[in-house]
C-alpha cells in the first residue's frame, strides 16, 4: 500500500497531516515507511519521530525512474504501508510546469494515489473548485481524496465534505484549527524534531480520519515494475570516515551515508559542539546544519577546531560545514573564529540562495576529477567571498562556487552522491579496492 500527500502550495500542512496519518496507521498496527519528496533534511526528522523508521528522499531531478524506484523499494522493505510527503505545491519543481523535481513527477514515477492536503481556513464551497483544478490538470495523476487542515468545527468539516461530493472525491480526514498542533518554524523551515518534540499526542487525539477508506485507496495502487538493487553489494570496511553529528550539523541524506557504508566506509560520528578530540579516522565529513545558531559554542571549542585544522586526510564540508571551515562567522555584529582551513569570513544575508544545481569539477577534489558533473542543491542564507580556488562551475554557465585545494572540498552545494556513486567509490578507493 502506498499513498502520496501533496498540497496546492507550501505551508498548507503536509507535514502536520502526514504526522497525524502516520500515527493513525501505526495505531492500526501497520509498519509504516515514510518518504519525503525533494532535497529536505528537516521534515524527515519529524516523520522519523512519528514512525521510528528512517525516511528517504525521493527526487526526480537527482534520480531517473529506475533509480527512484530502486530507492523506494529499498526503503519499503519490511513495511506494510508507504507514505510519501510531497514538497511545495503538487506541480512546483525545477521547471515552470513541474515536470522535473516536483511532487507530481514522483507521484507518476511511483504510480502512487495522491491525496491533496488543503488549508481549509476560511474556505467552504471553494474547496471543490480548487480540488477540481488539481485533479484535472494532469491526467497522468490519480487524485483520490482530500485531507483538510485548520478546519473550524465539525460543521465546517461537513460543509467541506458536501462540497467535494459532486467530484466523487472523499474528505478522508481533517485537523482542527489549533495552535497546539502547529510545528515551530525558523529561517530554513521547520525546527528539527530533535530540538523540539512534535505534538504527536495532540495530533493523534485531534485527527479525524476515515482510515478504512484511506487504506482501501492506498491498496488500489498498481504494482510497480522491478528495479535493480539501490545499493551495491556490501564490501568489507576499508576506511574510517568521521562525520559531524550534533545539533549544529546533521544534514545528510541517509541513502548517501548508506552508500558510503556499502562501499566500505566505517562511519563514526563526532560532535563539533561537545568533543575536544577527533575520533581516529581517514577522512572527515562536515555536513550542513545550523552553525549560525551555535557559533559561540563552536568557536569556544578551540581544541576541536585545532584538531580539524591539522587533520591530514581528506575533508569534505557542505554548506554549514563550509561556514565552519572558514576563517570565521559573522552573526549580526558579532564575529566568531572558526576552523580557518578555508579563506574568507562567512556572514548571514537577508535572502536565501536556493535551488537545484548541476556542477562541474574545476580541479581534482575528494569526490571528483576535473570535468565531472555532480547533482545537488543549495538552500542557505550564508555568504562567503569569492574563493581564490573554486571547486565547481555551474553547468551551462560561468558561475563558480566553493573551495578546494585537492584535499579539502568545501561548498554550499549539498551533493547527492547516489546520483553519481562513482564519486563515493573514488573517495574510498584511495584506501583499497
Amino acid at each position: 500500500m502506498r499513498l502520496l500527500l501533496a498540497a496546492p502550495h507550501s505551508g498548507a500542512g503536509k507535514t502536520t497531516v502526514s504526522l497525524a496519518l502516520l500515527l493513525a496507521l501505526r495505531e492500526r498496527g501497520l509498519r509504516v515507511q515514510p518518504f519525503k519528496v525533494g532535497p529536505d533534511y528537516i521534515d524527515p526528522t519529524h516523520l522519523e519521530a512519528a514512525t521510528g523508521r528512517r525516511p528517504y528522499n525521493l527526487d526526480g531531478f537527482f534520480l531517473d525512474e529506475a533509480g527512484l524506484l530502486a530507492l523506494f523499494r529499498h526503503g519499503v522493505r519490511g513495511a506494510d504501508f508507504a507514505l510519501v510527503e510531497g514538497v511545495m505545491g503538487l506541480f512546483d519543481g525545477k521547471d515552470p510546469h513541474g515536470r522535473v523535481g516536483s511532487t507530481a513527477q514522483v507521484a507518476k514515477l511511483l504510480r502512487a494515489p495522491v491525496a491533496l492536503v488543503v488549508d481549509a481556513k476560511g474556505m467552504a464551497g471553494s474547496i471543490a473548485t480548487l480540488v477540481r483544478g488539481f485533479r484535472d490538470h494532469d491526467p497522468g495523476l490519480r487524485l483520490v481524496g482530500v485531507f483538510a487542515n485548520r478546519v473550524g468545527s465539525e460543521r465546517h468539516a461537513e460543509i467541506l465534505e458536501e462540497a467535494l461530493r459532486p467530484l466523487g472525491l472523499p474528505l478522508l480526514g481533517w485537523l482542527p484549527q489549533d495552535r497546539a498542533l502547529a510545528l515551530p518554524e525558523r529561517h530554513l523551515g521547520l525546527v528539527l524534531a530533535g530540538e523540539v518534540a512534535p505534538p504527536l499526542e495532540a495530533l493523534r487525539r485531534a485527527f479525524r480520519v476515515d482510515l478504512d477508506a484511506t487504506l482501501r485507496l492506498a491498496g488500489a495502487a498498481p504494482p510497480l515494475p522491478e528495479a535493480p538493487p539501490f545499493l551495491p553489494e556490501k564490501r568489507p570496511p576499508r576506511a574510517r570516515v568521521a562525520y559531524a553529528w550534533d545539533r549544529a550539523f546533521s544534514f545528510y541524506y541517509p541513502e548517501a551515508l548508506e552508500l558510503l557504508e556499502a562501499l566500505g566506509a566505517e562511519l563514526v560520528p563526532f560532535s563539533p559542539l561537545e568533543d575536544e578530540t577527533l575520533p581516529e579516522a581517514h577522512a572527515l565529513l562536515l555536513g550542513g546544519g545550523y552553525p549560525e545558531l551555535f557559533a559561540g559554542r563552536l568557536s569556544e571549542n578551540r581544541a576541536l577546531r585545532e584538531a580539524i585544522r591539522h587533520f591530514p586526510g581528506p575533508i569534505v564540508a557542505e554548506c554549514g560545514g563550509y561556514m565552519y571551515l572558514s576563517q570565521g562567522l559573522w552573526v549580526g555584529e558579532d564575529f566568531f573564529p572558526m576552523v580557518g582551513l578555508v579563506p574568507g569570513e562567512a556572514w548571514m544575508a537577508e535572502r536565501p540562495l536556493l535551488g537545484y544545481r548541476e556542477v562541474v569539477a574545476l580541479k581534482e577534489n575528494p569526490w571528483a576529477r576535473p570535468g565531472e558533473v555532480f547533482k545537488g542543491h543549495e538552500f542557505h542564507y550564508a555568504r562567503l567571498p569569492a574563493s581564490p580556488s573554486p571547486a565547481w562551475r555551474r553547468k551551462g554557465g560561468e558561475e563558480v562556487e566553493g573551495y578546494t585545494d585537492g584535499r579539502v572540498l568545501a561548498s554550499f552545494v549539498h551533493l547527492y552522491l547516489p546520483a553519481r556513486p562513482e564519486g563515493a567509490e573514488r573517495f574510498l578507493g584511495r584506501w583499497g579496492a
